[in-house]
């Protein structure tokens, strides 16, 4: 009888401490917003590094940011704000255009294009609403490559113009990151 005692009360407490973390686990989710990108939960408390390297939609961008040796960058403590492009805005690029740019001599040009993709400081969507508002209907940002984007909205999205023309839609805002906020857009744009 005894036996039975401890073993129902040892299951009791399993069966309490499992569903305790559980809920501890859906609780820290909860408290710190999780957003969905590529089958992924992004973590406020990781950094942008450490949260798109589980998107599955951002394979590429990974690769790319590994390839032009921008790892540290955006693992610093930054603010950076992102317009990261999926897998499927690199897939729209011109055959071969990929692979070009990811060789070792091409370094300087993935920079640049990467970097035309990052803004100094942290921008959420509702300030880039507000922005292009005021500014009539558009809103010019520097990159930290050095050249402008342009911020537009149709309804309630906004769109991303390079200086090229090139047209991106936010197709998922505010990822917010321990560094920065991560944007996701649907086009990969052009210096």
């Amino acid at each position: 009888m005894n036996y039975l005692k401890i073993t129902t009360a040892a299951l009791a407490l399993t069966m309490t401490l499992g569903f305790g973390n559980q809920l501890s686990a859906q609780n820290m989710m909860q408290k710190e917003k999780t957003v969905m990108v590529g089958g992924a939960a992004m973590y406020p408390t990781k950094n942008i590094i450490e949260n798109a390297v589980n998107s599955k939609d951002h394979t590429t961008l990974v690769a790319a940011v590994k390839a032009a040796g921008l790892v540290e960058t955006l693992e610093s403590k930054g603010p950076f704000t992102v317009f990261a492009p999926t897998n499927e805005a690199f897939a729209k690029l011109p055959k071969g255009t990929v692979e070009t740019v990811l060789k070792p001599e091409n370094k300087a040009l993935l920079t640049s294009i990467l970097t035309y993709h990052v803004v100094p400081g942290r921008i959420s969507s509702k300030e880039l609403a507000a922005w292009i508002k005021k500014g009539n209907g558009k809103y010019v940002a520097k990159t930290v490559q050095g050249e402008d984007l342009t911020f537009w909205m149709k309804g309630k999205n906004i769109y991303v113009s390079d200086m090229k023309g090139n047209k991106a839609k936010v197709t998922i805002a505010d990822v917010n990151q321990s560094n920065g906020v991560i944007h996701v857009i649907d086009t990969v744009l052009m210096p």
